[in-house]
């Protein structure tokens, strides 16, 4: 009776490492995929960034050239 409450034990301790194991393998994945999806939002954020200096490069050259328009008109004597 006593190997059979030690293979019991040894099975209930098997089991409990196999789930351990899938438990491991679960949060590696996602870790993976979490490291993936920070990636891509790390990516578009750039992206982003660099869009929006662009806007404000092409605004800056807007308002220099009405600035420039409006020292024009300026010199138009009426």
């Amino acid at each position: 009776m006593d190997t059979d409450a030690e293979m019991d034990q040894f099975n209930i301790l098997e089991e409990k490492i196999d789930k351990f194991i899938q438990f491991i393998t679960t949060l590696k994945r996602e870790k993976e995929a979490l490291s993936e999806k920070a990636q891509a939002q790390a990516e578009r954020i750039l992206e982003l960034t660099n869009q929006l200096e662009n806007s404000r490069n092409a605004s800056t050259g807007a308002r220099q050239r009405i600035a420039a328009l409006l020292e024009k008109m300026e010199q138009i004597d009426i």
